[in-house]
């Protein structure tokens, strides 16, 4: 049996066996998909074990994807632009990173939304996960990527440190006090923070002043309508959840521990709502 790993802290939470396990039924495989609870301290040790047991390999989530890039033998482009990688698989030649966060997120916009050939957009965030979302809309065509967060430095370094790899893609940093001079011309909003979660404060951003063919996207997908989105949705913008992103960046995953590659179908998206649900 084809075994493979969800690893972080905590994990408890991850969708990744629902979802993997899905596809495992779906396409008759014999496989499972196990949650890999481990700390910081113990991650190396962790992944050690489970590769000596012959696991296929493992994803990874928070807050492990930079551990996991130091601790590749390699890593693919896209991890090393990001710096960091949310799964590993394991070979004989030792063992390989790779970032797929980008990819289910230009998929998941792909899929709602199409290219962003000459367009504007606007990053809200300028964390680990940004880093992933601006290679997402430079590969989508995007002309104009705004940089927006509370600390405009992070922003502006950002920006700084992916310019000179994505020359095609004019990359603005700013405050998020610049929404009001930016956000009139976009066609794309996407939020990687973590405000509006939970007990975190919403952005507090004026939504009206965005374009009635806006779309507007959050990369979280537990709620899976943050207050962003519920705004949005109310004021009649194409609103794009997490799930999306959730489920292409597991096609690649999928494909490397199980030597197949999955489809995402409302069927899965179905099955992962109501997982959601039922917590």
């Amino acid at each position: 049996m084809k075994r493979a790993g969800i690893i972080g802290w905590p994990v408890a939470h991850s969708l990744s066996p629902v979802l993997h396990g899905y596809w495992l039924k779906e396409l008759g495989i014999v496989g499972e998909m196990v949650r890999l609870p481990a700390t910081p301290e113990t991650f190396a040790a962790e992944i050690a074990r489970v590769r000596a047991e012959g696991f296929a390999g493992v994803n990874v989530t928070v807050p492990h994807k930079e551990a996991a890039f130091a601790l590749a033998d390699s890593n693919d482009d896209a991890a090393q632009l990001v710096g960091a990688s949310n799964l590993l698989v394991f070979g004989e030649d030792g063992v390989h990173g790779h970032n797929t966060d980008f990819y289910g997120l230009m998929e998941s916009l792909r899929e709602n939304i199409g290219p962003l050939t000459g367009k504007t957009a606007i990053l809200l965030g300028a964390g680990g996960a940004a880093r992933g979302a601006v290679l997402a809309m430079n590969i989508l065509g995007a002309e104009t990527v705004h940089i927006l967060n509370r600390d405009p430095g992070r922003a502006q370094a950002l920006a700084t440190m992916l310019a000179a790899q994505m020359p095609e893609t004019e990359l603005l940093a700013g405050p998020l006090s610049d929404w009001n001079d930016v956000a009139f011309d976009a066609a794309l909003v996407v939020n990687s923070t973590s405000a509006g979660m939970g007990s975190n404060p919403p952005l507090g951003l004026d939504l009206a002043l965005l374009l009635p063919d806006t779309a507007v996207c959050d990369i979280v997908y537990n709620p899976l309508e943050t207050r962003l989105l519920k705004d949005a949705k109310t004021r009649g913008l194409l609103t794009i959840d997490g799930l999306g992103m959730l489920m292409h960046q597991a096609v690649p995953s999928f494909e490397a521990f199980f030597g197949v590659r999955p489809e995402v179908t409302d069927g899965l998206r179905a099955a992962l709502v109501d997982a959601l649900a039922r917590r």
